[in-house]
């Protein structure tokens, strides 16, 4: 069974969950196009994510989610709230879903953490999750270490549960390569930065289109928060702290507010322009039912050549 078939969606994609930028509106958009769109609830509480959720269902009658950041002061709150407004899905990120999973499956909504190591995924399976988000390094925002290609399959070896791949697609051979992996479907973030709907500042779009393959770098791992974003001014001088032993409190200085400087101010200089290395072969604007649905096709007409090339071995 594919993703689509499992949340009755059209196609087995969901929207990553990118903080500041996972808006009602913007996972309502990517819903109607056919995918599962995601409100990202970042730093909310828990009367901003009610609020995001009902609005949400007025802009769309299709399945969504909603992502969770349990290091939030606030999670257990918003979680109460998504027991509530029960959407279809929850994902979750930094820290340990586990006592929330019997509430969130009591109220009918599957849980997806999302994961970047075998043994989180082991541990985290015996809390009865619905499947796991497999994030490779590739992907924008906070990242592990492993790649997709060589995570994925482990993952999938190791638990018993479904699995959807992250990090690095953006195309239909790469939703065609999650699949030959054994995932039951995809989670696509950099390449929705583009989209119309998408609430980022034009700059930030811009960025992400003229980005070659060697424009993102990984800061952060001095702090054991890795995070992949775009090679800037703010980036070279927060590696030449790291390298010099900076402290956190002046690392996280720094970067104060640099994410909301990308996402609304349009600072692609000083601000923290988070993109996945896929962001090299993105490389124009479009609609979110025209990115998803040129994702599928594209995969479909690869389908009869890559069945002829396994046939030739």
């Amino acid at each position: 069974m594919l993703l689509n078939e499992m949340l009755n969606i059209k196609y087995p994609i969901i929207g990553g969950a990118m903080a500041n930028i996972g808006t009602a509106e913007f996972a309502a958009a990517v819903s109607n196009a056919g995918g599962l769109g995601i409100i990202a609830t970042g730093a909310w509480d828990a009367e901003k994510t009610r609020s995001e959720i009902i609005k949400c269902k007025s802009l769309t009658d299709k399945p969504f989610g909603v992502n969770i950041m349990l290091m939030n002061p606030h999670a257990k709150n918003i979680v109460d709230v998504i027991i509530e407004q029960k959407p279809a899905v929850v994902t979750t990120g930094a820290g340990n879903p586990g006592s929330y999973v019997e509430g969130l499956k009591a109220a009918g909504i599957k849980v997806f953490p999302v994961v970047a190591a075998v043994a989180l995924a082991k541990r985290l399976e015996r809390y009865g999750v619905d499947g796991f988000i497999v994030e490779g390094t590739e992907s924008g925002g906070h990242v592990g270490e492993a790649t997709t290609m060589a995570l994925v399959p482990q993952v999938i070896e190791a638990v018993n549960v479904p699995v959807i791949a992250a990090g690095g697609i953006a195309t239909g051979k790469q939703l065609n390569a999650a699949l030959a992996l054994g995932a039951i479907g995809i989670q696509v973030g950099t390449c929705l930065l583009v989209s119309d709907e998408c609430p980022i500042h034009e700059n930030y779009k811009d960025a992400v289109i003229k980005a070659r393959d060697s424009d993102t770098v990984v800061t952060g791992r001095s702090l054991g928060a890795p995070v992949r974003i775009y090679k800037n001014k703010m980036t070279k001088e927060y590696l030449a702290m790291e390298a010099r032993n900076a402290t956190r409190d002046e690392l996280e200085q720094l970067t104060l507010g640099a994410l909301r400087r990308a996402v609304f101010d349009g600072d692609v200089d000083n601000g923290s322009v988070m993109m996945g290395q896929v962001a090299g072969i993105v490389t124009k604007k479009a609609s979110v039912k025209e990115i998803l649905e040129t994702l599928v096709n594209d995969a479909k007409k690869e389908k009869d050549e890559l069945i002829s090339k396994i046939n030739s071995l």
